[in-house]
């Protein structure tokens, strides 16, 4: 290294990769996620049980038990697979969990500090098991050494960090609250049984619902903005440079028009495709499957408004870092 200065690596996980199987090192990490959530509720079940129990439907079915525990696993196996880190997993959770407790405060008076409690214990019992058995990656590692990272001084400079974050608030909230002043408010009475207050949707405000999901667009562009930008070329660029159409087989030729992109557009993809999907999922199933009254029907629009927020942070992002100065 120039000036005598040496690279520090990534900081690793609290329990060496070495020391343990990749192969046990997953069964570990639902293990861990899952006594750490059935001890953190314990904890908080007087505080938080009164207020969620009056909008709560009872599951009892083994299907509905075994569904809960199989998104929570298949959450789990993205992670680990999909090889993200602890603060990938704490933002994805913030931004895939938020979407139902923020329906139960805007529209069934469940106090907020209840909901936070909820989400911040899920954001603890997924951060503990990966910062255990996975280290760091480059992206959000200050000391990892520099040629780990693309683009060091703008993932790392605090003024780029506020303004994307700023601007993902904005587009959550943007697009939000269209849809609370267009469509949405009916939709809601209509496929919402029980719905208590619908106020909250006809009294939004624009900048407050912005300075409001905030920690949201913090999230975001932990998530999206921040690894796609700092992702290094890759053997799939080489390739794309590469390419010659005259002498490709089919095969190549089909490979590289569907996903013969620049590492940071294939990161990008797969992680808006990945916060999309999730937060879909994630908010159709718990709003169908807890919210009393609530309709198959009424969930899927709820969890389309915050899925097309996804996409349109990760269209934004990605345009965001195709500006000049940043390079590919």
């Amino acid at each position: 290294m120039p000036n005598g200065v040496v690279a520090t690596p990534a900081p690793p996980p609290l329990i060496s990769a070495n020391q343990l199987s990749s192969h046990l090192r997953f069964p570990l990490v639902i293990a861990t996620n899952l006594i750490l959530n059935a001890i953190l509720l314990s904890f908080t079940s007087n505080y938080a049980a009164g207020d969620l129990s009056s909008v709560s439907r009872s599951i009892n079915d083994w299907w509905e038990v075994g569904g809960t525990l199989l998104l929570k696993i298949l959450e789990l196996h993205l992670g680990w697979w999909g090889d993200f880190d602890s603060y990938d997993l704490v933002s994805l959770t913030l931004l895939t969990h938020g979407p139902p407790l923020y329906l139960l405060t805007t529209f069934y008076g469940i106090r907020p500090t209840t909901l936070l409690t909820k989400l911040a214990l899920d954001m603890i019992a997924i951060y503990i098991p990966f910062r255990l058995f996975r280290p760091l990656k480059a992206t959000h590692t200050v000391e990892a050494p520099k040629g780990a990272v693309s683009n060091r001084s703008v993932i790392n400079d605090w003024e780029v960090s506020v303004y994307n974050s700023l601007l993902a608030a904005g587009i959550y909230g943007l697009t939000v609250y269209s849809s609370f002043m267009t469509w949405l408010p009916v939709y809601l009475v209509v496929h919402f049984e029980g719905l208590r207050d619908i106020s909250g949707a006809h009294e939004a405000r624009l900048p407050f619902l912005i300075a409001s999901f905030i920690p949201v667009g913090i999230a975001a562009k932990s998530f999206l903005f921040t690894p796609a930008t700092g992702a290094k070329r890759d053997l799939g660029d080489v390739r794309q440079l590469a390419f010659n159409p005259e002498t490709a087989t089919l095969m190549e030729t089909v490979e590289y028009n569907l996903w013969g992109y620049s590492k940071r557009t294939r990161v990008m993809i797969a992680r808006t495709a990945t916060l999309a999907g999730l937060t879909f999922m994630n908010t159709w199933y718990q709003v169908a499957l807890t919210v009393e009254g609530a309709e198959s029907a009424g969930a899927a629009g709820w969890a389309g408004v915050w899925a097309t927020a996804a996409v349109l942070t990760g269209s934004v992002f990605w345009w965001v870092g195709h500006v000049d100065g940043v390079s590919n």
